[in-house]
Order: C-alpha cells, then sequence, then structure tokens
C-alpha cells in the first residue's frame, strides 16, 4: 500500500503534535498527534463521544488545547503560550448543517470570507460555483435550493479563499442517502484539484473508506489506530476495531503453546501465554457455507481447515446478499454467514460451515 505521509522535502499542510483537552478533569483528547500533506484526505474516525470533534475545534482555533501545538503549512498556530483566532489560521470549515447565511443569495455566501476588490470577488465566485456545478446559481438564497446544492454551496464558499486546510465535521450525514455518493465523489474531486490538507471527521466508516488516504481510528480520546484503509480494514489493532468497520463472528479458544484448539481446528496463536483465553475473529463474508454436502462433513482444504456442524437460526435477503444466523452444534454459540446473492434455507436446517483462516484476526479474550 502507499505511504500516506508527507514526503520528507514537503511541508505537511497540518501537523499535530501530542494534542490534549480534558474537561472537568476528564480527557477528551489524550496525546494525539498525526500529519496531513497538501491534497491527501485524513479521516479521524471513530463513535460519539471520543474526542474526534474537540480536535477539529482545537485545530480551527474555537477551542484551546491543555497540550501539545498545531502547525499548518510548518507554521505554529496553537501551543505553549501561542493561540491564533480562527481567522488567522487559514482554515476552511463545513459543517453537517452547512451553515448558509439565509439572508445572502448564494454568490454572497460564497463572496463571504473573500478579500479583494469586486472584480476579484465576482471572478473568484464564478469559478468556484462552475466547479461545484453550480454556474447561474448566484442569485439564489439557501432555501430555493436542495439539500445536495446547499452542500455544494457550502464547500464552495470554504475553498473560495484557497485555505490550506479543509475542516470537515460530519459534511454530508445531514444529505439523502440517494445523493450522498455523488456528492462525496465530487467534493473529494474538487478537493484533491485545490491540494488542500483535508481533515474528514465522521463516524461511518464506510464514507472513511471511500474518502480517506489515510484513517486515524479513535477511542477513548486517543488515536488507537492509523493508516491505509486497506490496512486499518485488513490488520485491524484489536478486536474493538475489527468491530467498528463490520460485523464480526467470534470463536473461542485456550492457546496450548503456539495452538488453540477450536471446533474448526487448531490456530497458529504465538505471543499467547499457555492457557490463557483467545478470541478468533472472522468477519461473515469469511465464514464458508458447504452447499454440496449439506449434513454430511464436508472434505476440508488446508486454507479452510476442518468444517463444523451448525443448525439455522433465521436467515434474511439484504438485496446483495443473504444474512444466514446459525446456532453451533458444539457449543450453542452464534455464528452469521454472509452468502453473496440469494440463499435462504429453513429454520433448522443443518449446514456445515468453513472459515477462511487467512481472513482471520487472533486477540487476547
Amino acid at each position: 500500500m502507499p505511504d500516506t505521509r508527507p514526503p520528507r522535502d514537503q511541508t505537511a499542510r497540518l501537523e499535530l503534535r501530542h494534542l490534549s483537552r480534558a474537561f472537568g478533569g476528564r480527557a477528551v483528547v489524550d496525546d494525539v498527534s498525526l500529519t496531513v500533506a497538501p491534497g491527501q484526505v485524513t479521516c479521524l474516525l471513530g463513535p460519539s463521544g471520543c474526542g474526534k470533534s474537540t480536535t477539529l475545534r482545537m485545530i480551527a482555533g474555537v477551542e484551546r488545547l491543555d497540550q501539545g501545538e498545531i502547525l499548518i503549512d510548518g507554521r505554529p498556530v496553537a501551543g505553549p503560550g501561542l493561540h491564533l483566532p480562527p481567522e488567522a489560521r487559514g482554515v476552511g470549515l463545513m459543517f453537517q448543517d452547512f451553515a448558509l447565511f439565509p439572508h445572502l443569495t448564494v454568490a454572497q455566501n460564497v463572496a463571504f470570507g473573500l478579500s479583494g476588490d469586486r472584480a476579484a470577488k465576482s471572478a473568484r465566485v464564478d469559478e468556484m460555483l462552475e466547479r461545484v456545478n453550480l454556474s447561474g446559481f448566484g442569485p439564489k438564497h439557501p432555501h430555493q435550493l436542495s439539500g445536495g446544492e446547499q452542500q455544494r454551496v457550502a464547500l464552495a464558499r470554504a475553498l473560495a479563499p484557497r485555505p490550506g486546510v479543509m475542516l470537515m465535521d460530519e459534511p454530508f450525514s445531514g444529505l439523502d442517502n440517494r445523493l450522498r455518493d455523488g456528492i462525496r465523489d465530487t467534493t473529494l474531486d474538487i478537493l484533491k484539484e485545490e491540494g488542500a490538507g483535508v481533515l474528514l471527521v465522521t463516524h461511518e466508516p464506510d464514507e472513511a473508506m471511500r474518502m480517506a488516504d489515510e484513517i486515524a481510528l479513535m477511542r477513548g480520546g486517543r488515536v488507537v489506530q492509523r493508516g491505509a484503509p486497506y490496512n486499518v480494514y485488513n490488520a485491524p489493532a484489536d478486536r474493538a476495531a475489527a468491530a467498528f468497520f463490520s460485523d464480526i463472528n467470534v470463536i473461542r479458544g485456550t492457546s496450548r503453546g503456539a495452538l488453540t484448539e477450536t471446533p474448526f481446528g487448531a490456530f497458529l496463536t504465538p505471543g499467547h501465554r499457555d492457557g490463557a483465553p483467545v478470541e478468533i475473529v472472522i468477519r461473515p463474508q469469511h465464514l464458508k457455507i458447504d452447499f454440496d454436502r449439506a449434513g454430511r462433513g464436508p472434505n476440508p482444504t488446508p486454507q479452510d481447515g476442518t468444517p463444523a456442524r451448525g443448525t439455522v437460526l433465521r436467515a434474511r435477503f439484504m438485496g446483495h446478499e443473504s444474512l444466514v444466523e446459525f446456532g453451533m452444534d458444539h457449543d450453542g454459540s452464534r455464528l452469521t454467514a454472509a452468502v453473496p446473492g440469494v440463499f435462504l434455507p429453513r429454520t433448522g436446517t443443518a449446514l456445515w460451515l468453513m472459515i477462511r483462516r487467512d481472513r482471520c484476526f487472533v486477540f487476547p479474550a
């Protein structure tokens, strides 16, 4: 996978060094460090209350930090004894509610943060409206626009002053699902062309995977994992990280030496002490059903290991796949398989299951 860090000879658009912020004695942001290069989209991803929006507000200058340092284009804007106001930081902002001025026209909204003479501002407004496919919308007011059009106006306004850093706080969550993907793609193309360093805050893994060059997964005020979307998804730091990106199945066992025995065979689990409980995590799409040998034990392959029998508890068609939940015969635990297309076996059907051993994650229980 490509290295998403800035090249050594390229100044980062945004650099955070050991940021911390506490409220009432409770650490909300705890020692957060990251860099964002020109044209790079970094996503702060995590559940509500994990500290991602507070981090964004400290970068914007509307929240003071307790410890650490913030640099924009190599220039310190916050740190010990330093706190530049928001307007002096060269930062663009986009929020969930778009924050357009209802009494101003579209053109006046886009021009709001611009300086210079009237002709220069008018030319920049026309350029930005064309970039977001809203040419001719200048005289309209926000209430005359759809949600997707308002979002594009907010993007044009944020980018019009050519900020070095763009901060985006859940900017697409107010859009209809049918519009969201198209608006995301348009926004991403424009951000890349402008060369701004982008920090996107979201709680949606799909959005982070779609837009980010790098994901910083936050939990409890800390960055618990950071890397390219492929790496964060396929090499999660722990069980909670794996579960944040998708549903998971958990198979429990006990480590014996470097092996853990399970109903699906033995797994290599080096690094776990003898007798320690171990959790083997696998996503539903990697739990395989043997369709040719229903009710009989299939011949295992080295990759798939030993089969185990389960009884269908329920099956649901989800559009592009079917989710089949099983009660496992060996211990009564429940596992879910995602099967492409339509597969709706009756409740009570006994089937043999195998797991993609190369797709499993092993964590201490």
